[in-house]
């Protein structure tokens, strides 16, 4: 299947897809058109935000070309992440999401932060701006550092979000406590309109060793672990009135097929 083929092709099958392109580039606005035309009236994209939201070393070359030229860098070429520069960078991104708004297609905007953000070395109010600045957008934030999520930090987390209407990330994750793993099993509701799920394998070596991302999350689901996610995506949409599950081991065809099995588990392909 052609390139330009695969999101008509996997719209005729889905309601609904989350974009990780746009974590590595904000995305041209005939790209979103595109988008928009290649999927029906109905169809939902939950957009991941650029990784220089996320407070992970970002390339200066990830950065659209006017601001390559303007940002400063380190001796590696990452960018120095400056107020100024962020909010040029997510002017461009909001503009870009305009497009699927006006369209009424998009779902949320993931913010997945990088393990490095931490509570040892940050707080969450440094999140605050931003939130503030997409205080008319669905958010949706995954902590990649499972100590914002265990203990006491837990209820002050939720409490954060809760209080500012982003919607926490459940996971579904290898059992492991290694502090970049989050546990799986929470599930935590900040935001009654939306519960979201993301589902990244239980492969823990894999998680903890692989260079890329197909192998990171390479991890075929079994049935009966589909029908675990089925009962948990039950549970989240009893206290949320909308839920997105997304399956994000993305070796081979692992995704897809797990998505379609967990459709056919809640009865919503038969």
């Amino acid at each position: 299947m052609r390139p330009g083929d695969r999101l008509g092709w996997y719209a005729q099958h889905f309601e609904m897809v989350e974009v990780n392109s746009t974590f590595y580039s904000v995305p041209d606005l005939r790209m979103v058109e595109r988008w928009c035309a290649a999927t029906p009236d109905a169809f939902t994209f939950d957009v991941k935000l650029h990784q220089l939201f996320s407070f992970h070393s970002t390339p200066a070359k990830l950065l659209p070309r006017d601001l390559q030229r303007r940002a400063a860098t380190d001796e590696r070429g990452n960018v120095e992440r400056t107020p100024d520069l962020v909010e040029a960078v997510l002017n461009l991104f909001l503009r870009s999401m305009s497009i699927l708004r006006s369209a009424k297609k998009l779902g949320a905007l993931l913010l997945q932060l990088s393990p490095a953000f931490s509570p040892r070395m940050h707080n969450l109010d440094e999140l605050g701006k931003l939130i503030e600045s997409l205080r008319d957008y669905r958010l949706a934030i995954e902590f990649r550092n499972r100590n914002w999520a265990i203990g006491d930090q837990l209820r002050s987390t939720t409490d954060f979000l809760r209080q500012r209407k982003a919607a926490f990330v459940n996971v579904d994750a290898p059992a492991e406590e290694h502090f970049t793993i989050m546990p799986s099993n929470l599930n935590e509701i900040t935001n009654s309109t939306l519960a979201y799920l993301r589902l990244h394998g239980r492969n823990a070596r894999a998680y903890l060793t692989g260079k890329t991302v197909a192998a990171r999350f390479n991890y075929d689901y079994r049935d009966d672990e589909i029908d675990e996610v089925a009962e948990r995506s039950w549970q989240l949409g009893r206290e949320a009135h909308e839920v997105h599950v997304v399956f994000n081991n993305n070796a081979l065809d692992y995704a897809p097929r797990a998505a379609t099995r967990l459709r056919t588990a809640l009865g919503q392909l038969i």
